[in-house]
Order: C-alpha cells, then structure tokens, then sequence
C-alpha cells in the first residue's frame, strides 16, 4: 500500500504508549478540564485492554518530581512494568525503544503528557529514527496551555502525526458491531465514559430494550406521595 496511513486501525496493527500520566504533569495542564482528561485516558486503557493492545507505560522523574501514575490506569493494567525515565523524550530512554521494537507494530498510540514536549518529541522521533506511524490521541493528552497543545498538535501533523481521540480509536477498534466477543466491553466502557453518548445507552438498555440497571447495588423505589391542595 502506498499509504499506510489508509489503513484502519486494527488490534493486529496497533500498540499504544501512555506517557507522563502523573500529578505534577496534570497539575500544568490547561488546555482541557483535568477530571476529563483522566476520564479519556482511562477509559483509552481500558480499550486497548478489551482489544489485547500491547501497552507501554512510561513515566519520568517519579520521585523527584512527577509524582505516581494515575492509580485508575494502573488499575487497567495491574502488574504491568513502568517505563521511568529522566529524559523528556520518551524515545531517548533504550528501554522504551526496546518495548516499542518488541510489541512489532508499526502503528503506534500515543497518549500523555504534555502535548508540547514530551508527545511531540517522542513523536517526531520515533517518526524520524524509528519509522513508526504515531496516531496523537488528542483528548487523552494535554499542554500547559490551550495554545500549546493547538500548535504542539498543528506541528507534529504538519510532520505528519494522524490526529484522532480516545473514542475514534475504540470503535476503530471494534469496527463492526458483530464482532460480538468485544461489544459488551466496549458498550461498558461507552456507558461509563462517553458522556452523553453513554447516558443514551444506558437510557435505551433500560427503558427501551428494559434491561436491569447497571447500578452494583440494589435501591427501593418508594411510590410517589401526591401533594395535599
């Protein structure tokens, strides 16, 4: 194929890294709402996890300064080894080079923090030495500025980065709602994540198709008392 970038993405041609998703690099963050970027990021993980998408987590100066990985993505992941690294640069640290070879996919996800240095360094590197395609999460990413993370984007795409967001990549993922071994997976992540979107789901599941609440505990639903005139 000419343009490989054509392609769809797929589990088969898919591995995503999460970079930098701690505190201190959220707590600069001010191109999106913070509790929404750790929504998308989450549930992005919990995505690749339902399509068996081979993950990479990396982190820099943990200790010193940036403090633990989002405890909810971990969650995704449990026992899944951290990358930590001292370099801005995720593509600097032989490590991450490694776990990027070893995964063998040449379309590569790419989500964290922030959009205007740590995203678009290892982006346009990897590009450049690696020959890797980077899709640029752009919902589950975040600069310290909306004008940072706009021209961090508009430069890596310029270089040749295909944008996308935490969703388009889940139900590229899915494709087909046939395949049925992930539809209730993704249905769940969607019901939980997807805003709007979600609450018509559980809206149709519910009221339409009258399917069980989703709620884990069981509540009474007392009679409605009329008011006295």
């Amino acid at each position: 194929m000419s343009n490989p970038k054509l392609e769809v993405l797929t589990p088969q041609n898919s591995q995503i890294i999460f970079i930098d998703h701690q505190p201190q690099m959220a707590f600069g963050v001010q191109s999106i709402d913070r509790q929404v970027l750790k929504n998308n990021t989450v549930a992005l993980a919990k995505a690749a996890k339902v399509f068996g998408i081979p993950t990479i987590i990396t982190t820099v100066e943990t200790q010193s300064f940036s403090g633990n990985t989002y405890p909810e993505l971990l969650d995704v992941f449990p026992g899944q080894p951290i990358l930590e690294r001292t370099s801005m640069n995720s593509w600097d640290d032989q490590k991450v080079r490694d776990a990027l070879a070893k995964n063998g996919k040449k379309k590569v996800i790419v989500a964290g923090l922030w959009t205007e240095v740590c995203n678009n360094s290892f982006a346009l590197c990897a590009m450049l030495e690696g020959d890797y395609e980077i899709y640029m999460v752009a919902d589950a990413s975040g600069g310290t500025s909306k004008e940072a993370h706009d021209y961090a984007m508009q430069r890596m795409i310029q270089a040749g980065v295909v944008p996308v967001t935490w969703q388009q990549v889940m139900l590229e993922w899915q494709r087909d709602w046939a395949h049925r071994d992930s539809y209730d997976a993704v249905m769940a992540i969607v019901k939980e994540h997807s805003g709007a979107y979600g609450m018509g789901v559980d809206y149709a599941y519910t009221m339409v198709h009258k399917a069980a609440s989703r709620a884990a505990s069981q509540h009474e639903t007392l009679a409605p008392v009329p008011a006295n005139k």
